[in-house]
């Protein structure tokens, strides 16, 4: 496989996975005085806009079109 085939599969591969896996995030939310401290962790998932995906999925289509064109 050429660099760029090699590289539209792996655009593929990352464009669905950002439909499908969510990305983690955590925050701490604290107040310290003295030698105390109170805090709250917040966690949520979200999910890449649908709009990567489809750069992605285009960007990897368009990649494998132009490696296969050139073997």
């Amino acid at each position: 496989m050429r660099n760029a085939a090699l590289l539209g599969v792996l655009l593929l591969v990352l464009g669905l996975f950002s439909f499908l896996v969510p990305i983690p995030h955590r925050e701490n939310h604290g107040v310290k005085v003295g030698d105390a401290k109170i805090g709250v962790e917040t966690q949520r998932s979200e999910r890449l806009p649908p709009a990567v995906g489809v750069v992605l999925i285009a960007g990897g289509v368009l990649a494998l079109i132009v490696g296969v064109r050139r073997t």
